[in-house]
């Protein structure tokens, strides 16, 4: 079976490297063997660890009849879909490891597709089965719930705050340094990258439509180190999550900072590392852990979709062959969420502002959990930490509106959501 690989980058030079390293264990698995024939770049000049003919003419290779797989590892959106529809109106089959292409078009792939192979097992949590895991491994069950930590950077950079007391700047710099986090890092602290994983994950779960636009995105940025001192004292940890929750007859999807109990799995889940729970109704909790991007980690996952065509493998590419009740699910509002929240905030050292807090947060429908205040330092305001019971996202919004306009509030107030 020859391949090309469209981009060979980190991730395409991993590739190659692997189908020709262990090329006899891979013909063992899958009856042939798979050959890298080409890579396309956008630059000949820069020099690549990949030992295979390379090429920036990527319009005369999708053209190519003696090409079986096409491994799209571009990166950005449109371009890829372009290159993507032309391969797979020729019923060329096709891998990718490109979350946001799949963010935006998975649902018109599907359709160009059709019984043409396409796998995209890389595009999420990198080396962890989880594509593979929802659309074969659990397809007997009514999906409840996902949760996951899906960008390695954050969770680093959350890890280190927690652990070693960093601020968010100084945990950011640290894993620019180590290679873990981009010159821009906006995508991935900002929760985009996580977001366009786990909408992938919804379709798969739920068969659901929605762009990163529809839904909840938060990012890490805001989070200081008082946040850790209040999440210590009570047990929790901040991680990044990725949900999805089937809510009635609505799917619920958001990505944000947490506070989650320190004694859960998810919680144990430290730098750079990925992980994914989900609950089916059948089989109850499984688990997924494992690295969440790099090289051969996420190779690893092409090449297992490069197996899988060999083998003939034929799934339909979100797992569904017929249209069932699930797919009448919508998005819920994410002013409709409901879960616990988290309040930091900084206020006038007076008496009466408590009161005044309290009362304010009742009349919007908010009822009070815990309360706690920070020791004093040189400042002349207090910093108070509240959480609530289950509220209401509407709700909680109008709350930080309101209070950002009071005199007594001497910071913009912040707020984080708690999953227990």
């Amino acid at each position: 079976m020859n391949i090309a690989i469209l981009g060979v980058g980190t991730v395409g030079e991993a590739v190659a490297k692997i189908l020709l390293q262990n090329k006899k264990l891979i013909a063992a698995r899958c009856g042939e063997e798979i050959v890298p024939v080409i890579g396309v770049v956008r630059n000949l000049n820069k020099k690549r660890d990949a030992a295979i003919l390379l090429t920036d003419d990527i319009d005369s290779v999708i053209k190519r009849d003696d090409i079986d797989v096409f491994v799209e590892l571009m990166g950005g959106v449109e371009e890829p879909f372009r290159v993507v529809s032309q391969i797979l109106e020729r019923k060329k089959a096709v891998v990718t490891a490109n979350k946001a292409l799949l963010a935006y078009h998975r649902y018109a792939l599907q359709n160009l597709a059709q019984n043409t192979p396409f796998g995209f097992e890389a595009s999420v949590a990198g080396g962890i089965p989880i594509i593979r895991a929802l659309r074969e491994g659990l397809s007997a069950n009514h999906i409840l719930s996902i949760n996951g930590i899906l960008n390695g950077t954050s969770n680093y950079i959350l890890t280190s705050m927690m652990s070693k007391g960093s601020n968010f700047a100084d945990a950011l710099k640290k894993a620019q340094e180590l290679g873990y986090a981009e010159a821009d890092p906006t995508f991935d602290v900002g929760g985009f990258d996580a977001a366009h994983k786990l909408l992938i994950l919804a379709s798969i779960a739920y068969g659901v439509h929605g762009n990163p636009e529809d839904i909840l995105i938060e990012g890490i940025e805001g989070i200081t180190p008082e946040d850790i001192f209040f999440a210590n004292d009570f047990e929790y940890v901040i991680k990044l999550l990725a949900i999805a929750k089937k809510t009635g007859e609505k799917v619920e999807l958001r990505v944000h900072p947490a506070l989650v109990p320190k004694d859960k799995m998810i919680a144990k889940t430290d730098g750079v590392t990925n992980a994914v729970s989900v609950v089916g109704d059948a089989v109850g909790e499984t688990m997924f852990y494992g690295p969440g991007a790099g090289g051969p980690a996420t190779a690893s996952s092409v090449i297992s979709d490069l197996i899988d065509i060999a083998r003939d493998g034929k799934s339909p590419m979100l797992g569904y062959k017929a249209p069932f009740e699930l797919n009448a699910l919508e998005l819920l509002d994410p002013s409709e969420i409901r879960t616990k929240y988290y309040f930091r905030l900084r206020v006038e050292d007076k008496v009466g502002v408590l009161a005044k807090i309290t009362n304010l947060m009742s009349e919007n429908n908010l009822s009070i959990d815990s309360l706690l205040q920070k020791p004093k330092d040189e400042s002349p305001y207090a910093t108070l930490f509240f959480t609530t019971h289950t509220s209401v996202e509407k709700d909680v919004r109008r709350t930080m509106e309101i209070l950002q306009e009071q005199e007594f509030v001497k910071e913009k107030p912040f707020m984080m959501r708690i999953e227990e």
